[in-house]
């Protein structure tokens, strides 16, 4: 079913004239290869963006920069990030995940409950294992189809239940940063602000930063990513103050809440 967008309320949590360019080094032991290093190609950096991952449509003329679903099509011609949802069950999904749904003290599955989203049991070694190998599937995927780079999504999930901790969350994304550097990929840091200076921890190589403005977040982005960090506001007073303090260095975008596309009576998208 068509994704709509998460919108946080962790507190903690790109056009250039050149494509940027960076040697990602192994960041993960694998039990399956050492691959050597490979290059993978970020995002421009102040390019037009554009968030799709409601659904796909035409984008709007002078976009560099769009993400949409893995299960869509890359946008020809342009950069291009494959949105999947890793850390938690997609609506309806939860069959699909077995005994890697966390359960919490009364054996219930644990929700998130504004998005009716099971949560992923990523505590154990074993488990991260198991479930790595369903998402990175999915990266597989958007490599084969021509995306340029991943978005993980809900890699906030330990900061909104107790129950999965920091470092439960960065041992599993490292495993997806090393399977989509393997595949030519970059991959995004979704939220989770103070991930931001811990690259080696996590091995991610931008980030997509979702109300940053709204949270004054968007300075802890830029300093452990730079100026490769992609902004998505959905309120209008937000997106003007974020569009004055970083328009001029990052890619900022107002979008609605629900991510639709245009004809639809709730789309918003504006650029600063």
């Amino acid at each position: 079913m068509p994704l709509i967008n998460r919108v946080r309320s962790c507190r903690r949590a790109v056009a250039a004239a050149a494509v940027a360019t960076a040697v990602i080094t192994p960041l993960l032991a694998s039990s399956t290869a050492s691959a050597a290093p490979r290059a993978v190609t970020l995002p421009p950096v102040h390019a037009d963006f554009d968030y799709q991952i409601g659904g796909p449509y035409t984008p709007p003329a002078g976009v560099q920069v769009v993400s949409r679903d893995h299960t869509a099509a890359p946008a020809a011609g342009l950069y291009n990030i494959c949105y999947v949802n890793a850390f938690q069950a997609q609506p309806g999904a939860e069959n699909e995940w077995g005994d890697l749904l966390l359960r919490d003290a009364n054996g219930d599955i644990v929700y998130d409950d504004g998005w009716g989203e099971a949560v992923l049991d990523i505590r154990t070694d074993a488990k991260r294992q198991r479930i790595a190998a369903k998402v990175n599937s999915w990266i597989d995927t958007c490599a084969s189809k021509g995306f340029n780079a991943v978005e993980p999504d809900n890699l906030d999930t330990f900061d909104r239940f107790d129950l999965i901790s920091e470092a439960n969350a960065k041992a599993f994304i490292k495993l997806l940063s090393q399977h989509a550097h393997d595949k030519g990929l970059a991959i995004a840091q979704k939220n989770t602000a103070n991930f931001s200076t811990e690259h080696t921890e996590t091995g991610l190589d931008f980030a997509i930063a979702e109300e940053c403005g709204e949270w004054d977040e968007c300075g802890d982005y830029t300093e452990g990513f730079g100026d490769n960090v992609i902004v998505i506001e959905y309120k209008e007073k937000y997106f003007k103050e974020t569009c004055a303090g970083f328009g001029d260095r990052l890619s900022v975008v107002l979008r609605d809440v629900d991510v639709t596309t245009p004809g639809n009576s709730a789309y918003v998208r504006k650029t600063c």
